[in-house]
């Protein structure tokens, strides 16, 4: 192992077609590393694809947001814990994660999910009517890689789109490293509140909705927790649109800058799934979901992690390692990344991955079907990208056609 004592977590990522230097010489120099993060304290850091597996589905890893020495990448990230019983599944280990996860794994089933793709398809049609109606140039992340995730996820929850500015604006607030302890604290209990008064609305007539399906299941079953509803739907909500927006923007900007690549998916739609995967291995926006502590001292690459050390798994990283990935650095949509931990790995991977991909597909498929002459106004290195944030991605995508 290399002494790295001097590392410091996060590092910002500054462009989305390069990897930051560090996290090419943190994976070539060792299985893990001992890296400061916010707050002063030292955390573990795995940047390979084996470590990063080994850890995420090792259940002697905690994701419990509550231990002391859990590794957040936002200063005050523990701030906004203010109630147990309002734990996400994000942050609940076995056997009580698994039991939650089973409660709502119904609604995110490949035949659940697929049955909302005529949907998802009028929704993305809707709004490219609206972009081509609309003054030239326009911003893509405003008019359909933010809506097109918000209005899934508002219908699927019964949340009303007409307060997406709301939860959207709380939500930045939150991811935003730069965002004062006070804020983030402010912007958590504005949100919670938001979602406590829309649950005790629903407790009182449940709505044909996930939200108001659950609170019917779980009320037959004897398990229904107000505390832990609003848990739920705050999880949902937040990483329902929030990553998917981010990830039409990428992908869109990858593909204007790739058009051989894209050209492959417009001759052949049938393999823009497959397409799907590899942007998701390739632009990989989220790192503060695979943040673990050890439960028990543990072996990880010939380091001794030791019980109540924080660990965090660089999935970007991990999904650019040259031993799994050949050239990672270059798009290839053709690659097959299927074994790629942008939705993080082992029992915490995420619930509403069939949900992310029908998404991305119908978008791409669509978007350069319909406008094949879309183009970026900004040359890509100067679009403004979001460096200061948990989940990356652009705050605006300016395009014409």
């Amino acid at each position: 192992m290399t002494a790295t004592e001097e590392l410091r977590m996060p590092v910002a990522r500054t462009c989305p077609f390069s990897q930051p230097e560090q996290y090419v010489r943190m994976r070539e120099d060792s299985a893990l590393h001992r890296v400061q993060i916010p707050g002063g304290k030292q955390a573990w850091v795995a940047a390979r694809h084996e470590e990063a597996r080994q850890i995420l589905g090792d259940r002697r890893f905690s994701s419990d947001r509550f231990l002391p020495n859990f590794p957040f990448l936002a200063e005050g990230g523990a701030a906004i814990l203010t109630n147990a019983k309002q734990k996400a599944m994000i942050g609940m280990d076995a056997p009580e994660h698994g039991e939650a996860r089973r409660e709502v794994l119904g609604e995110f089933t490949v035949k659940r999910v697929e049955a909302m793709r005529p949907r998802i398809q009028e929704i993305v049609d809707g709004l490219i009517d609206e972009l081509l109606a609309g003054p030239k140039p326009a911003d893509l992340v405003e008019k359909l890689s933010l809506p097109v995730p918000s209005l899934v996820i508002c219908e699927l929850l019964g949340v009303p789109y007409g307060d997406h500015d709301y939860f959207q604006e709380r939500t930045m607030a939150l991811i935003r490293r730069s965002t004062s302890v006070e804020d983030r604290k402010k912007a958590s209990e504005e949100l919670r509140g938001y979602l406590g008064g829309l649950v005790t609305a629903k407790e009182k007539d449940p709505t044909d909705d996930l939200l108001g399906r659950q609170i019917v299941k779980r009320r037959e079953e004897g398990t229904y927790d107000h505390d832990a509803m609003i848990g739920l739907a705050f999880l949902l909500l937040v990483a329902g649109h929030e990553t998917t927006a981010n990830m039409i923007s990428l992908g869109t900007i990858g593909l204007l800058e790739n058009p051989g690549q894209r050209a492959t998916i417009e001759a052949d739609p049938g393999k823009t799934l497959l397409a799907v995967e590899e942007l998701l291995r390739y632009f990989t926006i989220v790192e503060g979901a695979t943040a673990r502590v050890a439960t028990e001292d543990v072996e990880i690459g010939g380091v001794t992690i030791k019980a109540g050390e924080g660990v965090l798994v660089l999935g970007y990283a991990a999904n650019w390692d040259p031993e799994v990935f050949e050239s990672p650095e270059k798009l290839d949509l053709e690659r097959g990344a299927r074994h790629h931990v942008a939705f993080g790995f082992g029992p915490h991977q995420c619930l509403g991955q069939n949900l992310a991909r029908m998404e991305l597909q119908i978008v791409f498929d669509t978007l350069f079907r319909r406008i094949p002459t879309l183009t970026c106004t900004l040359p890509a290195d100067q679009l403004p990208v979001k460096k200061d944030a948990t989940i990356f991605g652009l705050y605006q995508l300016p395009v014409t056609w």
